[in-house]
């Protein structure tokens, strides 16, 4: 009897974890605060761009990845949507906080037969970064989208990268972005491209747009990174580009009057059925 093949005998390699498996997870206590502190440098700017597309009474709006359900609460209850459908991985942080007009659906966005039904608003924002295959992503999602509808899609754009001065903020970005990507897959590389994948998945009338909130001590923004950092720290220190005394440093410039940087920029594309 020939040897067997070690590596057919081990099986294929183990998948990689997701957003929530190795970092960020839900159950570790204070993640929904987090989630939170990112909320409030987006979410103002998010629903005055969800506004000006015309949404509003009538509408019944999907919202993918809601995570603690800001954006979709205010949808129902300042925007007076006929209704959202909050769709993530893990609901927890939306069922803490239910509102009349806001349904759950815990499901996988990526799992062949999500399919959730025709929505006049179909929304992601910082999710798609965190998944593979974007193109079939966004396709997916476009057809969701009723006719007459619109697909809004937010994710990071990196602004630390090419000639970035070298500020202990920029070295921790750096160590960040390359410690999720080899961790858990986050890709922001390609978010550029989201105008082009929406005309590709047959939308319309597609527009773009980029916010980058102030980096100042004591900002929501500033407290979402430090709080980012430490919860990633692991994956960070393991790229080799800082340590944890350097990631420490971080943390303090971060939260002095000194910080002058530049934070990730969160660029919204949209595009019309």
């Amino acid at each position: 009897m020939e040897p067997r093949d070690q590596d057919a005998a081990a099986g294929p390699p183990p998948a990689r974890p997701r957003y929530g498996e190795a970092v960020f997870r839900p159950e570790e206590a204070g993640e929904g605060e987090r989630i939170d502190f990112g909320a409030l440098a987006y979410d103002d700017v998010t629903m005055a761009r969800l506004r000006a597309l015309g949404v509003g009474p009538g509408w019944r709006c999907l919202d993918v990845g809601a995570g603690t359900g800001t954006v979709s609460r205010r949808l129902v209850e300042e925007a007076g949507v006929a209704g959202v459908l909050a769709v993530d991985r893990d609901v927890r942080f939306l069922a803490a906080r239910p509102v009349a007009g806001l349904d759950l659906l815990e499901a996988d966005v990526t799992a062949p037969g999500f399919d959730p039904g025709r929505f006049r608003l179909v929304h992601a924002r910082f999710v798609l970064m965190h998944l593979p295959e974007p193109e079939r992503v966004v396709a997916r999602l476009a057809g969701l989208v009723e006719p007459g509808g619109v697909l809004v899609l937010s994710d990071a754009v990196d602004l630390t990268g090419g000639t970035a001065p070298g500020t202990p903020y920029a070295v921790a970005m750096r160590a960040m972005w390359r410690g999720l990507r080899d961790t858990i897959g986050t890709d922001v590389s390609w978010v550029p491209s989201y105008p082009v994948l929406l005309r590709a998945a047959g939308l319309r009338r597609v527009g773009a747009e980029v916010h980058v909130p102030p980096l100042v001590p004591g900002s929501p923004i500033s407290r979402f990174w430090a709080d980012t950092w430490e919860r990633s720290r692991a994956a960070m220190v393991s790229t080799g580009l800082v340590d944890d005394a350097a990631l420490d440093g971080a943390v303090r410039y971060l939260e002095s009057e000194e910080c002058a940087a530049l934070s990730a920029g969160m660029l919204t594309v949209w595009g019309r059925r």
